[in-house]
């Protein structure tokens, strides 16, 4: 299968409820779900790890527009990341809460946060950044 249909997959897969005892992604489930999430790097706080990424807008009002819609992806979800609003810029974090790690939520849902990306108009993606 092709990195874009793989990609496209991803996309289309919808989060399942976690519990305190679902497993986290393996080292090797989480290397093969890398590549198709490019742009998002692996920070860790506070112990716990996160898919990062940092999206460039235009300005504040797209930066809080795309806030919005990421928000709105969570809700439909019911996986919420931390997101940090700024002037024309929002970095997205996304991780389990219920199991301190990762989960093939995250990778899903960066994924999509990626999808909303390429349809907002005027954003482009920074490098990789820390939040922090």
């Amino acid at each position: 299968m092709s990195d874009v249909a793989e990609i496209e997959e991803l996309r289309e897969q919808r989060c399942v409820a976690c519990r305190r005892d679902s497993p986290r992604v393996t080292e090797e489930e989480a290397a093969a779900l890398r590549p198709l999430i490019p742009q998002w790097t692996t920070e860790e706080h506070d112990g716990v790890p996160r898919l990062v990424r940092t999206f460039t807008l235009p300005n504040f009002q797209a930066a809080l527009a795309f806030t919005q819609r990421v928000g709105e992806l969570a809700e439909e979800e019911g996986h919420h990341p931390a997101i940090l609003t700024e002037w024309g810029k929002v970095t997205v974090s996304w991780w389990t809460h219920k199991i301190k790690g990762l989960h093939k939520n995250d990778f899903i849902m960066a994924a999509k946060t990626d999808a909303l990306a390429a349809e907002s108009a005027g954003l482009a993606a920074s490098a990789p950044s820390s939040a922090g």
